[in-house]
């Protein structure tokens, strides 16, 4: 105790010669104007911390109530934020505009362990009550700031870091304070990146929710842009007003505030009637069209749509306001073709679990007759090889294969891609036109994966088709027969999602005409048979696994399934070259065994679940404890997240991080990540 009051004492000694002296060490203004503000505006004193304030439930819940839009918009991607940081020693955290926290995701250990700091639902972290840090300074300052352990005004928060960043509304006002607090060192400006589009992301919805009423348009000078976090944002009303726009929109525009455009109208921006770039956005199946700045040389590729509200059936948002971070910038949205060693990956023709071989048993019974199949089971467990071997022992064995990632594509995108367009069907197609997916699989095997995010409205398309046997392409009245096996796949739970309102039940019941369940790789009974037949396909057939490496292995609970597994098994290869792969080979496995975490989709929300959920992301590979220290540890959890969101295409990842594709390199070969072609 001694030690700590002595050690508590150095801080506010620090604090105090700081402020006297004008200036931080470290050259943090925002941080040393914050102590200044702590002692002489809010006179607080750094080594006599306050008691933590906690408003009472009713006020908490009247201005969870006052913020209600606010806390939906950012519910989903605060708990997106806190799978990708996958740091179980940390807490994303949502603040009103006077530090109070009203939503907070964390795990139930590091809440329990925070609690007494006050950093809870109903806490009160303004500099007033909270001295520096994260939520509070980024309000006072109102800009991003990154506070570190002994930055903070008080000293028992020293053993923190806090990231935070505001959140505008669509007037441009502060509204709310994103904040990530963590016991760990994490990369604080990689935590400030993704905190930074995480607001963007919220601040889009909240623009969709705001404004259901007016036309949403989306605009940017590269066309790849359009539907990514990067595009600008507008709500035009009825008569061509500007409503509201996003920072990129003001950005791009060349304005610096909302005062300047709300004064606008469409014609005033762009060379063009709210009306032709509806009716030509139309016409192109929402695909963008070149739109050119009013009184400039300034080209953009815009779309624009009907308000929400006229809909005659909901639909989910999928532009930037509500894509996940793995959608932030447009890849091609198909699988690539299988490398030759991933046709031959074990499993696709023989099975030794003794439930897939019953399921892919059954699968054959039931394809015989033209019965839909859906796969459920978690991500990377192998839905895709499983499709395949159905393929294979199908009557449409000899036609394509063609598999469709429904969860990667714009709303927009989806419904051209998997029924076709004529020539000429709008700007940009391609001169021949385009034969759809369900064309290309007319005689095969058509699979539909992550079929739980296609939109609402193609739900309905996709069921006219599956009734009538007939496609028509877009731009055409033309319709083609169409003879395929329809094998889909989700890793949620559809029949929740059909309760809610989110996915058709006459879809579900007409996909489901049998519904198999497929094991996570830590309960297959052929694991050991199957890692050995990985090893060949990844590192060739003299790989050889010692025995120390084989029961690393085997006590691992493979959170990522196979994806991982071949992913791991891939870099022990490369690192053994040629010699027999040992432990000190699984430098991500052999530092821990990880806990074996719930199926997403056997696992149901509660319905007595409290405001602030738990968010528990599954953990990736841990860092190589001989060779990383904590914080490179920390990093390189953090970088294989996102190297596995965006499909390991590391041009990307690099754009989200804005940095440069080589700094990236020079990063992942210091983490000890390999880097190699997505499966």
């Amino acid at each position: 105790m001694t030690l700590t009051l002595r050690q508590g004492d150095r801080h506010a000694d620090r604090v105090l010669d700081v402020v006297r002296r004008g200036f931080h060490e470290e050259g943090n203004d925002l941080v040393t104007r914050s102590w200044s503000r702590c002692l002489n505006q809010y006179q607080l004193d750094p080594g006599r911390p306050r008691e933590p304030v906690i408003i009472a439930s009713s006020a908490l819940q009247s201005r969870r109530n006052q913020h209600a839009d606010v806390i939906e918009c950012a519910r989903y991607e605060m708990t997106t934020l806190y799978q990708q940081l996958a740091d179980a020693e940390s807490a994303v955290v949502l603040t009103d505009t006077d530090g109070v926290i009203v939503h907070m995701v964390s795990s139930p250990e590091f809440a329990a362990e925070a609690e007494p700091m006050g950093l809870r639902a109903g806490g009160m972290w303004g500099e007033a009550e909270a001295g520096t840090n994260g939520m509070g300074t980024c309000l006072a300052a109102a800009h991003p700031i990154s506070v570190r352990r002994e930055e903070h005004f008080f000293s028992h928060f020293t053993q923190l870091t806090c990231s935070a960043v505001p959140v505008f509304d669509p007037s441009g006002e502060i509204i709310a304070v994103l904040d990530v607090t963590s016991r760990s060192s994490l990369m604080q400006q990689h935590v400030l990146v993704l905190l930074g589009m995480t607001a963007r992301m919220i601040e889009n919805r909240l623009i969709d929710k705001r404004f259901s009423n007016a036309h949403p348009l989306h605009f940017h000078s590269r066309p790849e842009f359009v539907y990514t976090l990067h595009e600008g944002k507008l709500a035009v009303g009825d008569d061509g007003r500007i409503l509201a726009a996003n920072r990129s929109a003001l950005f791009q525009l060349g304005l610096q505030s909302m005062d300047e455009i709300r004064t606008q109208r469409i014609d005033d921006l762009f060379q063009t009637s709210l009306e032709d770039i509806v009716q030509r956005s139309l016409s192109s199946s929402f695909h963008p069209v070149v739109a050119y700045r009013a009184n400039a040389a300034l080209r953009f590729f815009a779309v624009a749509r009907r308000p929400a509200s006229d809909a005659a059936t909901p639909s989910r948002a999928r532009g930037a306001g509500s894509a996940p971070l793995v959608a932030e910038t447009v890849a091609e949205p198909f699988r690539t073709p299988m490398r030759p060693s991933a046709a031959r990956a074990p499993g696709i023709r023989t099975f030794k679990d003794a439930r897939l071989v019953a399921h892919l048993d059954t699968a054959r019974r039931v394809v015989a007759r033209r019965t839909p199949v859906l796969l459920c089971g978690e991500t990377g467990s192998g839905k895709e090889v499983f499709a395949r071997a159905i393929h294979e022992t199908s009557p449409h064995a000899e036609g394509a294969f063609v598999a469709v990632n429904c969860a990667s594509l714009p709303e927009t995108l989806i419904e051209s891609e998997l029924f076709g367009y004529k020539a000429g069907a709008f700007t940009g197609a391609q001169r021949s036109g385009r034969r759809g997916k369900i064309l290309q699989a007319d005689g095969g095997t058509l699979f539909l994966d992550e079929i739980a995010d296609m939109p609402l409205e193609l739900q309905a398309r996709l069921l006219r088709v599956l009734d009538e046997r007939q496609v028509t392409p877009l731009g055409t009245e033309e319709t083609h027969p169409v003879d395929f096996q329809l094998v889909s796949a989700s890793h949620q739970h559809l029949p929740s999602l059909v309760r809610e309102g989110r996915f058709r039940e006459d879809l579900y019941y007409r996909l489901a005409g049998i519904e198999l369940d497929l094991p996570p790789l830590r309960d297959r009974t052929d694991k050991r048979e199957l890692i050995h037949d990985v090893l060949k396909d990844e590192g060739g057939s003299d790989s050889r696994l010692g025995d120390d490496a084989e029961r690393v292995l085997m006590a691992y609970a493979w959170p990522g399934n196979l994806r991982q597994l071949r992913h791991v098994l891939r870099s022990a290869a490369a690192l053994a070259d040629g010699k027999t792969i040992t432990r000190e080979h699984l430098p991500s496995l052999a530092a821990r065994v990880v806990p074996s975490p719930v199926s997403a989709y056997a696992a149901l929300p509660a319905a007595s679940e409290p405001a602030e959920a738990s968010a528990d992301a599954a953990p990736s590979d841990a860092a190589p404890a001989v060779k990383l220290n904590p914080i490179q540890a920390n990093e390189r959890q953090v970088l294989l997240q996102m190297l596995e969101q965006h499909r390991w295409n590391v041009s990307n990842v690099a754009k989200a991080l804005d940095v440069s594709r080589n700094t990236l390199y020079r990063k992942l070969h210091k983490l000890h990540i390999e880097i190699s072609p997505p499966d």
